[in-house]
C-alpha cells in the first residue's frame, strides 16, 4: 500500500503555468491601415482657417533620446516616398545629453512642395534642473518670443534681453500645439523631476489654451509582439499600459496620444509605418488649427 501510494505521488505531473496572453481580444483604438495615400491628400490640400497664418508652427519637446528630431525626419520621410534626415539625429548608444543644440524649423516636403505646416526642433529635456531644455525656453519658443537659430543654455533660459528673443511675437510666430516625443520603451516615469518639467510647462501654456499631444515612439522596442507585427500595435496590451501611464503622468488625454515608429535602420519606406505617422501629423496639424480659429474668433 505505501509503495502504491508512493509511486501515486511521484506520477503527479505539475503543469506550467500558461503565459499570459499579451494580446487583447480585439483592438482599443480603431485604425485603417489603408489611408495613407487619403491622409496624404488630404494634408498636401491644407491651409491654415486664418489669413493671418501661412503656416501652422508646431513645437516639438521631449525626453533626450526619445526620437525627436527621428520624429520630424519620418514625417518628411512619409511624404518624399524615401529616407529623409534633414533634421540632425545623434544615433550614440545610450546618449544622456540632447544632441540638438538651436532652435531651428522645418518644413515639410511633398517632393518639391513646401507644406504649410513647420516643426520647431527644440533641445531635449533632462531631469536636472539646470540641464536641458529650460522649462522657461519652451515656454518662450510657444509663445514665439525665440528666434530660429538660437543656441540652448544648461545655465540659464532666454531672457528679453538677448538678441534672439522677440518681445512682440505675431501671431503667425507662435505655436499652435506642444508635441511630446515620449519613447515607450524607457516611459516609467520615476524621475519626478522631469515628470515637474512637464507640469510646470503644461500648466502655463494651457493657461493660454495651447494644446499638447504625446507622440510615443520606439514602440516596437517595448513591445515584442509590435516589433514582429506592426499592425498589432493596438492590440498590443503592453502599448496600451504604456499609454495609461503616460496619460496618467503627464495629463495629456488618450485622445491625443499617438504611438509610432519612427524611421530608423530602414533604408525604404514602408506603408504601416507612414501610416501611424501621417495619422498623428493629421491629428497634430487638426488640434492645432482648432486652437488657431479659436484664438481669431
Amino acid at each position: 500500500m505505501g509503495s502504491s501510494g508512493s509511486r501515486s505521488a511521484h506520477c503527479i505531473v505539475h503543469q506550467p503555468t500558461p503565459k499570459p496572453n499579451p494580446e487583447l481580444d480585439k483592438p482599443w483604438r480603431k485604425f485603417d491601415w489603408r489611408q495613407k495615400e487619403a491622409i496624404k491628400e488630404k494634408l498636401e490640400n491644407f491651409s491654415p482657417s486664418s489669413s493671418a497664418v501661412q503656416e501652422i508652427k508646431i513645437l516639438v519637446a521631449g525626453q533626450v533620446g526619445a526620437g525627436k528630431s527621428s520624429f520630424i525626419n519620418s514625417i518628411n520621410s512619409a511624404f518624399q516616398g524615401r529616407i529623409s534626415a534633414r533634421a540632425l539625429v545623434d544615433s550614440s548608444a545610450g546618449a544622456s545629453r540632447s544632441f540638438t543644440r538651436n532652435l531651428k524649423g522645418f518644413t515639410i516636403r511633398n517632393g518639391e512642395k513646401p507644406l504649410p505646416f513647420v516643426f520647431k526642433d527644440i533641445m531635449g529635456l533632462e531631469a536636472d534642473a539646470l540641464a536641458g531644455s529650460q522649462t522657461d525656453d519652451i515656454i518662450n519658443a510657444v509663445f514665439g518670443h525665440v528666434k530660429d537659430g538660437y543656441k540652448f543654455n544648461e545655465e540659464k533660459a532666454l531672457t528679453h534681453k538677448d538678441q534672439h528673443y522677440t518681445s512682440d511675437p505675431k501671431l503667425s510666430d507662435q505655436s499652435f500645439c506642444l508635441v511630446y516625443v515620449i519613447a515607450a520603451d524607457t516611459v516609467q516615469f520615476t524621475d519626478d523631476k522631469l515628470i515637474d518639467k512637464l507640469k510646470i510647462v503644461r500648466r502655463t501654456i494651457s493657461d493660454k489654451g495651447i494644446p499638447q499631444v504625446v507622440v510615443m515612439t520606439k514602440v516596437d522596442e517595448a513591445c515584442p509582439l509590435v516589433k514582429k507585427d506592426l499592425r498589432k500595435i493596438y492590440t498590443s496590451k503592453k502599448i496600451k499600459e504604456k499609454m495609461d501611464l503616460c496619460s496618467d503622468k503627464i495629463g495629456v488625454p488618450l485622445s491625443n496620444i499617438f504611438p509610432v515608429k519612427n524611421y530608423h535602420d530602414e533604408i525604404d519606406t514602408e506603408d504601416d509605418i507612414d501610416a501611424l505617422i501621417l495619422k498623428a501629423l493629421d491629428q497634430i496639424v487638426q488640434i492645432a488649427d482648432d486652437i488657431l480659429v479659436d484664438i481669431q474668433s
